[in-house]
């Protein structure tokens, strides 16, 4: 059921992340279709089928929070950025192996 679950929210994913871009859509949805079916075949203990979820899972959470579209108008690109878009400023990556604290909390804490 876990591997279902993490179908569907990839499925649902990609309808989030590729909105209003069938061409795409269509592809990753293809993608994701062709990788279920060849893990089909992997027995519920295998020990190969947990790390496969965890990277659907992974895969989902990417799009929802980390892929952002562009399209050309003229000479400026619109992004189209929705709710699920992670937003935040670059401060932290400048900081480098440091822990970082947002409001208190590291991002373990979140």
């Amino acid at each position: 059921m876990a591997a279902l679950a993490a179908y569907r929210n990839l499925w649902r994913a990609t309808k989030v992340a590729f909105e209003g871009d069938a061409r795409v859509l269509d592809a990753a949805r293809q993608q994701i279709r062709d990788k279920f079916r060849e893990s089909r075949v992997l027995a519920a203990s295998d020990p190969a089928v947990q790390p496969a979820i965890q990277h659907a899972v992974e895969v989902a959470t990417f799009l929802r929070s980390n892929l952002v579209q562009g399209k050309k108008e003229g000479d400026t690109y619109r992004l189209r950025i929705h709710e699920d878009t992670e937003r935040g400023d670059n401060d932290t990556i400048k900081v480098g192996d440091k822990t970082v604290k947002i409001d208190g909390k590291t991002c373990k804490d979140r």
